[in-house]
């Protein structure tokens, strides 16, 4: 989260947006998909030759469980039932439950869905336009006095929205995505007030309006069309959008790529008739614009007969046995207790969370490893550290992986980590991406902040993503707050499209953070052995509220390599909260005193 201040706009009669700097600080308070087939294929593949099931077989299918709420627009009482699960979530910021709203195709009227924590709300057509809501699905802050920084762990997927007053208000921080949406009108990314906010993503949807971040200090938005765009406070940023504004950084703080270099659409659960089916959009390269307005989307389907339909209480070793019949994994809402890794051996597998299913490595174990194969698909759940320290927690190839996985990638996509927070929790790296051609899209990894199990040993989590694979492409990653670097990449020829950091709050004094002769560890590390990397819309904020008078020489650090470049990279002290001597390496303006204005670079070298 980012407790910082940030604009306050209103809008002038010419619908630009004057921005004001607030003064205060707001935190004190498929078996195998073929990703090159086009339309929708809905025969069942068969289970992997040569293995013939025993009686004593786990079944695939099954019910959702209690926690997954199916509605059709016959359904009596849909607004009280929303307004049931949204009491017990509003401020559960830490708690145990975890729901999923899902609704059958047709056209609902007069609800107002407000979406509160570990709760997901999505349409079960094939298209977003199949499952209509004349009404809106909110996200407010009055639960934290107008103050939406910790709006996290909520999401909104696959749903046209006919808001009631012509904008739907969608007031998140991280670990909130806003995918597969239609908005018949305008959408609004602020509290109620234009408190502070700080989100957000963005993926395959289509805004017809104008969206209003106001007071959000940084957004990314991809592979979308939207109306318009209002203002920027300190970075947003675009790739593949239509309707984008164009590349202005740093004023107006706008990074615009025409198209996304990669990108291959979150999984998600739909109906065909009356039975479940998992679709798995196909790859794209250099994409630009919604993957669902022309028709059938291309991709492939499975059954959910096979899937291994999970439920809170199933143990690792059950998860596993599923795994090696050659089922793929459906997370049903809540939490899994795990005394050894879940492992991903076999190519195409998706394991799919409804709900932010969460694991929790009990006894220092790796939560998730996959091994070095092709298209493995992870996707919406969350990984919370166990009080024992891990390791890692989550790891995408063996360390030493080099399968080329260039025409069927694994992608890891709204996978959420945290460390501290529900209660102590300790991991040493958090993310390892080891397989070369992994796509990270829209990932937030946490060490925590402020709730229970927090203070600079308590939670103790030195790295956050280590990036060890060649030709990885990150889109929208969030890492923040670990104790050394939370970013380390040593592949090559990776990419990250949009990053948002905040280095730790913490630190209890200048030798804490102390990098052999270096202030601080940069937010961002590329290793001094790659030769070719590149970046876009990159920032890094302090807040250094133990010991203000730390001081971070950098946001970045990289080699000087002509292979080398970043694009529009800022630091900000928030508040004067800890200073910043560079923005990358020596290079850049420090920031100075309690401005809370960014220094930029806006290209390295």
């Amino acid at each position: 989260m980012t407790p910082s201040p940030t604009s306050s706009p209103t809008s002038s009669p010419s619908g630009r947006s004057a921005v004001g700097r607030r003064a205060v600080l707001g935190a004190a308070a498929a078996v195998a998909s073929a990703p090159a087939l086009g339309g929708l294929a809905t025969s069942a593949a068969a289970a992997p030759s040569g293995r013939s099931r025993s009686p004593k077989a786990l079944p695939g299918g099954g019910d959702l469980g209690p926690n997954v709420i199916v509605f059709d627009p016959s359904t009596p009482g849909i607004q009280a039932k929303l307004d049931e699960v949204f009491k017990k979530q509003e401020s559960a910021q830490f708690g145990t439950g975890r729901y999923a709203l899902l609704f059958k195709p047709g056209s609902y009227s007069g609800l107002n869905a407000q979406i509160g924590f570990y709760t997901s709300i999505a349409g079960l057509g094939l298209s977003p336009d199949d499952t209509t809501i004349n009404g809106d699905i909110t996200v407010d802050a009055g639960w934290f006095n107008g103050n939406a920084t910790q709006n996290f762990w909520r999401s909104a997927e696959n749903l046209a929205v006919v808001p009631v007053n012509g904008t739907n208000r969608w007031a998140v921080a991280q670990a909130a995505p806003f995918r597969r949406m239609h908005v018949r009108g305008g959408l609004n990314l602020a509290p109620n007030g234009y408190g502070w906010a700080s989100g957000g993503y963005i993926a395959d949807s289509r805004i017809d309006g104008q969206v209003g971040p106001y007071s959000q200090q940084q957004w990314y938005t991809r592979d979308s069309a939207i109306g318009g765009w209002l203002n920027g406070v300190w970075n947003m940023v675009f790739s593949g959008v239509e309707g984008a504004p164009g590349q202005t950084f740093p004023n107006p703080p706008y990074t615009a790529l025409n198209t996304t270099p990669i990108s291959r659409e979150k999984p998600f659960l739909y109906l065909n008739g009356g039975e479940y089916r998992v679709f798995l959009p196909e790859k794209r390269t250099n994409a630009r614009g919604v993957t669902w307005g022309n028709g059938t989307p291309r991709g492939t389907s499975l059954p959910l007969s096979q899937f291994y339909v999970a439920k809170p209480g199933v143990t690792a070793a059950t998860l596993n046995e599923a795994l090696t019949q050659g089922l793929h994994l459906l997370l049903t809402p809540g939490i899994y207790h795990l005394d050894r890794p879940v492992q991903v051996n076999r190519a195409n597998t998706v394991v799919l969370g409804l709900g932010y299913a969460t694991l929790i490595p009990d006894n220092g174990v790796t939560a998730l490893k996959v091994a070095d194969v092709d298209g493995v698909r992870l996707a919406g759940f969350l990984i919370d550290a166990g009080p024992v320290n891990s390791a890692t927690l989550l790891e995408v190839g063996p360390q030493g992986a080099s399968a080329d996985h260039s025409a069927n990638p694994t992608t890891v996509q709204d996978v959420f980590i945290r460390i501290g927070g529900a209660g102590p929790g300790k991991a040493t790296t958090s993310m390892v991406i080891n397989s070369r051609h992994t796509i990270v899209d829209h990932t937030w990894v946490w060490r925590a902040d402020h709730g229970d199990g927090v203070g600079w040993e308590t939670n103790r989590a030195d790295y956050g993503v280590r990036v060890n694979g060649d030709d990885v492409l990150a889109t929208g990653l969030f890492v923040e707050h670990f104790n050394k670097y939370d970013v380390q990449w040593f592949g090559q020829r990776g990419r990250t499209i949009f990053f948002q950091n905040e280095k730790a709050y913490d630190a209890p004094n200048q030798a804490a953070i102390q990098n052999g002769s270096i202030k601080g560890y940069a937010a961002y590390k590329v290793a001094d052995s790659v030769t070719t990397h590149e970046g876009w819309g990159l920032g890094s904020y302090c807040y250094y509220n133990v010991d203000p008078s730390i001081v971070q020489h950098h946001g970045f650090a990289a080699p000087n390599a002509s292979g080398v470049k970043f694009h529009n990279l800022l630091v900000v002290s928030l508040g004067g909260q800890g200073q910043y001597e560079r923005v990358i390496n020596d290079t850049g303006s420090p920031t100075s005193g309690t401005s809370t204005v960014p220094s930029t670079v806006v290209s390295y070298p």
